[in-house]
């Protein structure tokens, strides 16, 4: 799908560590303004952007001193509905409908000014993550311009669920994504996450030659944690190289039940480090999240 309007989005927006003070951040559909909210950058661990999930994207951090820090900001909205979303609160339940309701605005010159005050702590660009960055691509798109005009980096975390023409107006201004990659068979993505698996994989492959990509898949005791489903996975991973000729990193995180999928438990991590011993037979980087 293309960038949605979704009228008034909510954003969550974080920054740096330290500051510890409150804001929302909102994004409306005449693409210039996303609401204010609550505002602190967490410290990254090289390799990744931080303690934020386990979703980290190593390559821009990586080349910088440990200790760097990023602004990361998010929204209210996605465009698929996980059952197990950890993020509920804020992409499309109940509850963020209403806290959308509330919101103020900044806009793409508020936010990267905030980044520049920041730099002199450690800030060294901002990250687009927490909800589905992609519905709101307008707003992204030109955050990220100003901010690349900074120097300053940008980093995507998305379920890259969206028309490649999306891809090709934000491409020219992000340094890096962390791409989820829920699972390899259509059946889950339909039926569990009312989503398009032929959509995410032609995002992969087209990202992997504009910035550094790395993948998460979450496994999902019952639904995607068969070993023939991860070594299929694996293998397509393989054929993909990032820019600078390296492979493509994958994270395999650990389920916990939540939202509306409480019918099961965590995923054993056994079976979590098993899968990354499948899929390291193929891939050079792979890494287990959650356990």
């Amino acid at each position: 799908m293309r960038g949605t309007a979704y009228g008034n989005l909510h954003c969550m927006f974080p920054t740096l560590q330290y500051l510890r003070r409150a804001a929302w951040l909102l994004w409306r559909s005449d693409d210039q303004r996303w609401p204010r909210g609550s505002v602190q950058l967490w410290p990254d661990h090289v390799p990744g952007i931080g303690p934020y999930r386990e979703k980290t994207t190593q390559a821009v951090l990586s080349r910088q001193p440990p200790g760097s820090l990023i602004l990361s900001v998010g929204s209210f909205g996605c465009n698929l509905r996980c059952p197990f979303c950890q993020n509920h609160e804020i992409s499309w339940s109940e509850q963020a409908r209403a806290l959308a309701k509330t919101a103020e605005t900044v806009s793409p010159e508020e936010l990267v000014d905030l980044a520049l005050r920041t730099r002199s702590q450690g800030n060294i660009g901002i990250a687009f993550t927490y909800n589905e960055p992609l519905i709101g691509y307008e707003f992204v798109r030109n955050t990220a311009r100003l901010a690349k005009a900074e120097g300053l980096k940008n980093v995507m975390v998305t379920n890259g669920t969206a028309e490649l023409a999306v891809l090709e107006e934000l491409s020219p201004y992000i340094d890096a994504m962390n791409i989820d990659l829920k699972g390899f068979t259509d059946r889950y993505y339909s039926k569990v996450l009312s989503g398009d698996r032929q959509q995410v994989m032609a995002f992969i492959e087209a990202a992997v030659k504009t910035c550094h990509v790395e993948l998460t898949t979450l496994i999902v005791p019952g639904e995607n944690d068969g070993e023939e489903e991860m070594r299929e996975l694996s293998r397509w991973v393989s054929r993909f190289r990032n820019p600078d000729g390296d492979s493509i990193p994958l994270h395999i995180s650990r389920f916990f039940p939540r939202f509306h999928m409480q019918d099961r438990k965590a995923t054993d991590v056994r079976i979590v480090k098993y899968l990354a011993r499948i899929a390291s037979e193929t891939l050079e980087h792979v890494y287990t999240g959650n356990c």
